[in-house]
């Protein structure tokens, strides 16, 4: 189903030309309404004049979260409060929350790429949605639950947690669409098994989950508890929300809706554009909204544009499955890790869960990390050499795919805190 044909399948020349008209006006919006990015613009010495087509957007100075914390609330709307008709926010726990306005048409807009996001995963209008991301002011549930209605099929606003009323749900109102983090997935398959439900006695067929890197390994584990074909939707409050991008039916990136939000890759270290393909940090620029337009946000998510067309018919540009966060990347004495290098090895093993903490301390000058993994029930057993080598497997795996040396602690299954939003992966015990 294309949702969108004129757009999601425009050559590359047509989709320019969209991209830089939207691109000048709202370079001209955002000069003369937000005196924090008209200094950047002259700092620079730049004027609006100077961006005649999307070509030229490199000329333009970024935009970082501590941007959007400085102008807290309102310092970045373009729009007088008269004309926001919704506010949302993220998470304050680094500082204060980064505040989002939306007009009437930013919510039309957003209810239209969420709509778009659907169609690709294979959503239609008979679909019965079970939205279990959270409501309120996170983004994720009242994204997919505007674009689940706009799309005409039925949406269940559950929010999340209350794990066994979620499954009471899909089984008592037939929910065919699931939307949740990728970790909450999982969550559910245990607690499916945990209640003596079948998967497959269920009508789910689809997920969309987001909100969170998760691997390939992670994708085929939900796909097999679950039953279903497992869908990666990407956004972030600052853009929109979800329905930035949103993978297809054949699971080959995620088609980024380019006509509103224009795609950069760069290198977080010198700033620079890379080479077509190479991975980088996204970086994006939105160029129809209203109430908090956003030029050259580093999202510091990692991952790399396929300008192929994709089998699906649709030309918009994909970005591939994020691998990371530059700012969740640690550094472990020289050696770059990310959790989701972790998540991939624990996948691959049979005797694992895939539930895991990584914590990082300090022992005089040295840096350790440490691995609590849970361990699946029939593999934790009382005797000590068999745990051993379980531990030495899980060693040897994780240190040849890493490059360094990990102490790893087996725990029993469900020792590890769950969560129905964003699962925390990482504690930093360094003093940096």
């Amino acid at each position: 189903m294309i949702w969108n044909r004129t757009i999601e399948c425009a050559s590359r020349d047509e989709m320019a030309a969209i991209q830089s008209e939207r691109l000048i006006r709202t370079v001209q919006r955002v000069y003369h309404n937000i005196p924090s990015y008209r200094t950047k613009m002259q700092e620079k010495g730049l004027v609006p004049a100077d961006i005649k087509s999307v070509e030229d957007i490199t000329k333009l100075p970024f935009t970082i979260k501590s941007d959007l914390r400085d102008n807290y609330p309102f310092g970045m709307f373009t729009v007088p409060m008269s004309e926001i008709v919704r506010l949302h926010a993220s998470s304050g726990t680094t500082g204060k929350p980064t505040v989002v306005g939306y007009t009437r048409n930013d919510l039309q807009m957003w209810a239209e790429v969420v709509t778009r996001s659907l169609g690709m995963a294979g959503v239609h209008q008979k679909d019965i949605v079970q939205v279990a991301y959270g409501y309120g002011l996170f983004t994720g549930g009242l994204g997919l639950h505007y674009g689940t209605e706009n799309l005409g099929a039925t949406v269940i606003p559950i929010s999340g947690g209350n794990t066994q009323k979620q499954i009471q749900l899909m089984q008592d109102f037939q929910s065919t669409v699931i939307a949740c983090t990728p970790s909450y997935a999982l969550y559910l398959s245990e607690v499916m098994q945990e209640m003596g439900v079948d998967p497959e006695s269920l009508k789910l067929r689809i997920g969309i989950f987001g909100a969170e890197p998760w691997s390939e390994s992670m994708r085929r584990e939900i796909e097999s508890k679950l039953k279903i074909k497992a869908i990666d939707i990407y956004g972030l409050s600052e853009v929109v929300g979800p329905g930035v991008s949103c993978e297809c039916e054949h699971q080959c990136g995620m088609h980024v809706n380019e006509d509103h939000f224009i795609p950069e890759i760069i290198n977080p270290e010198t700033l620079d554009p890379v080479a077509p393909g190479e991975i980088g940090e996204l970086v994006f620029s939105t160029i129809t909204k209203e109430g908090i337009p956003i030029l050259r946000y580093r999202t510091r998510d990692l991952t790399r544009l396929i300008y192929d067309k994709c089998e699906c018919g649709r030309t918009l540009v994909r970005m591939e499955k994020c691998m990371g966060r530059s700012d969740d990347m640690l550094i472990i004495r020289g050696v770059n890790v990310f959790p989701s290098q972790v998540e991939s090895v624990l996948l691959s093993m049979s005797e694992t869960e895939p539930h895991y903490l990584l914590i990082v301390d300090r022992v005089g000058t040295l840096d350790v990390l440490k691995l609590m993994v849970e361990v699946q029930e029939q593999f934790f057993s009382d005797e000590v050499r068999q745990l051993e080598a379980l531990k030495k497997k899980i060693t040897h795996n994780i240190q040849s795919i890493l490059g360094i040396s990990v102490d790893v602690k087996l725990v029993e299954p469900k020792t590890i805190e769950r969560t129905a939003g964003k699962a925390k992966r990482v504690i930093d015990n360094r003093k940096i």
